[in-house]
C-alpha cells in the first residue's frame, strides 16, 4: 500500500480524466488519496468527489494563490466544514511569494485562520510554502507558542532550515515528484536527514510528474515512482517505505478511516 497523500483530483475529474486515473492508482497499488481543497467556493466538488469513492479522502482550505478571492476566510467556517466525515486535513494554507497572485499580508491572515482551525479541530495543517520560508516559520512558531497544532509541509522543496524548523514543531515533511530531478540534490541531501517517521509521499498531480514521466500530466499511480527515489536516498527497499509512509499518514491523519 502507498497512500498519496496530496492530490488535486477536482483537477483530474475537470479534465476528463478521473476515473482512469483512480483505476491506474488503484492497479499501481496507491490507495486512499487525499484530495485537497485549494477554495472554498468550490469545496462541495472536493466533498463529492470524496463521498463518491471509499478510498478518497479530503482536505479543507484556501491555497494562498486564492487568498485575495477569499480574504474573508474564517476559523469558524473551515471548522464547519471540516465536521464532514471524509474531511481529514486543514488546507492547502500558507504563503507563496514567488507568485504572489495574493497580497503577502491577505495570504498571512488566511493561513492564521487556518492555523486556528487546525489547533480547534486537532486535524494536521496542510502546509503550502514557496519564496516565503522567513514568514512561514515565524507564523508557524509564533501560532505554536498559542496551542499547538499538528501538521506538514506538503510538496516540500525547501531549505535545511525549513526542515529543521518544521521537525521541531512535530511536522511531518511530505516528498514531491521533484525529489526525482535531475537539478534537485539538494531537496535529496535534505531527505537523507528528515527522521523515516516523519516522512510522507504524494504526486500534488496533475502537476509535477516525477521521473520518467515529467512533463506529462502527474496522477496518484506515479506515487510509487517518488516513493521509490525516497527509499533509496534512506537506503530502505520500497515495500518498507510503503510500509513507513503509511503508518506515518495514519499517525497524522488521524481522522482517516481506512
Amino acid at each position: 500500500m502507498l497512500i498519496d497523500s496530496h492530490c488535486h483530483l477536482d483537477y483530474l475529474a475537470r479534465d476528463g480524466n478521473l476515473d482512469g486515473a483512480l483505476e491506474r492508482a488503484r492497479t499501481a497499488g496507491v490507495s486512499p488519496m487525499l484530495t485537497i481543497s485549494t477554495k472554498l467556493r468550490e469545496f462541495d466538488v472536493i466533498r463529492a468527489i470524496a463521498d463518491a469513492e471509499p478510498d478518497v479522502f479530503c482536505s479543507v482550505g484556501v491555497h494562498p494563490h486564492e487568498a485575495e478571492k477569499e480574504p474573508e476566510t474564517a476559523t469558524a467556517e473551515l471548522i464547519r466544514l471540516a465536521e464532514h466525515p471524509k474531511a481529514v486535513g486543514i488546507g492547502e494554507t500558507g504563503l507563496d511569494y514567488f507568485y504572489e497572485h495574493s497580497p503577502r499580508d491577505v495570504q498571512q491572515t488566511v493561513f492564521r485562520a487556518h492555523i486556528a482551525a487546525a489547533r480547534e479541530t486537532a486535524l494536521p495543517l496542510i502546509v503550502h510554502t514557496r519564496d516565503a520560508e522567513d514568514d512561514t516559520i515565524a507564523i508557524m512558531e509564533d501560532e505554536m507558542e498559542k496551542g499547538a497544532y499538528p501538521g506538514l509541509i506538503h510538496c516540500f522543496s525547501g531549505t535545511q532550515r525549513l526542515a529543521d524548523a518544521a521537525l521541531a514543531m512535530g511536522f511531518y515533511i511530505s516528498i514531491s515528484g521533484i525529489v526525482t530531478f535531475k537539478k534537485a540534490e539538494e531537496l535529496r541531501e535534505v531527505v537523507r536527514t528528515v527522521p523515516l517517521d516523519r516522512l510522507l509521499v504524494e504526486t500534488d498531480s496533475p502537476y509535477l510528474a516525477p521521473m520518467p514521466h515529467r512533463g506529462k500530466p502527474n496522477e496518484p499511480a506515479f506515487t510509487a515512482h517518488t516513493a521509490a527515489k525516497v527509499a533509496e536516498l534512506k537506503g530502505v527497499g520500497s515495500a518498507e517505505i510503503a510500509e513507513i509512509t503509511t503508518e506515518n499518514f495514519r499517525r497524522l491523519f488521524t481522522k482517516a478511516d481506512f
